[in-house]
């Protein structure tokens, strides 16, 4: 009954995260949602609003460096099942993005904006956006998108089975860039035709979150895999793709 309840609540926290996640393409794309990135100015005061901003932004930071780090796992479950660790990270995560959708303070102001008579390349930065998110989820599949979301850890133990030790695979955009999860939401904040100040600072704030991000995330392959992860990486891109890889 434990067991079953445990993939329950996997399923309902995946199901939260994945509707958070199509909020935030729209939160940021400024698409037809109750509020964006861009939503209609409050009188609050600008430096009011930047402070709350950029809180927001380290609130998201911290609660995915932190929740994702091996030390706090190991001390996080002696709280929370092992089975629901990962699944217990994604709602917290779908929390922090939720906050920042309902307290995100707009700032106004044109940083740019592409013009009518260079429609071209607002069809090509629209394209960036919608192809940086779907190298997002692409990506989440090609590294286990059940597993990352916390829906394996739950199936296995309602089974009573042990998952397969971690391997350093190198599946499709992995075999050019090292983080293409990371690339792809690059893409995703940074392309738009109509750049404000307030998706400027989230776009800033997320990139500066994710290059520190990308630090510990290397750290910890490299302690799991060792040379092997230190070979890899020294034959692919960073976020940008490296198409002749080195030889050994």
């Amino acid at each position: 009954m434990t067991r079953t309840l445990s993939l329950l609540f996997s399923i309902v926290c995946y199901a939260i995260f994945f509707a958070t996640f199509l909020y935030l393409i729209a939160f940021v794309g400024d698409l037809p949602v109750p509020k964006t990135v861009d939503a209609p100015l409050t009188s609050m005061p600008r430096e009011a609003k930047i402070i709350i901003d950029v809180a927001l932004i380290i609130l998201f930071g911290l609660q995915h460096s932190v929740m994702a780090r091996p030390g706090f796992k190991r001390v996080w479950t002696r709280v929370v099942p092992p089975a629901s660790e990962r699944s217990v990270y994604v709602l917290f995560a779908s929390a922090a993005l939720i906050i920042l959708f309902l307290l995100w303070q707009p700032l106004g102001r044109t940083v740019w904006q592409v013009g009518a008579d260079m429609a071209w390349f607002s069809t090509i930065l629209w394209a960036m956006f919608w192809g940086g998110f779907g190298i997002v989820l692409i990506s989440t599949f090609l590294i286990n998108h059940f597993e990352l979301f916390g829906l394996q850890q739950a199936w296995l133990n309602l089974r009573g089975t042990q998952a397969a030790e971690p391997e350093l695979r190198q599946p499709l955009f992995y075999r050019w860039v090292a983080h293409p999860l990371y690339a792809g939401f690059f893409l995703g904040f940074w392309s738009t035709p109509h750049m404000t100040r307030g998706h400027l600072l989230l776009a800033v704030g997320v990139s500066i979150y994710m290059l520190i991000a990308i630090r510990y995330e290397e750290r910890d392959l490299t302690g799991l895999f060792g040379d092997d992860y230190r070979k890899y990486r020294s034959g692919v891109g960073g976020l940008v793709p490296r198409f002749r890889r080195r030889s050994a």
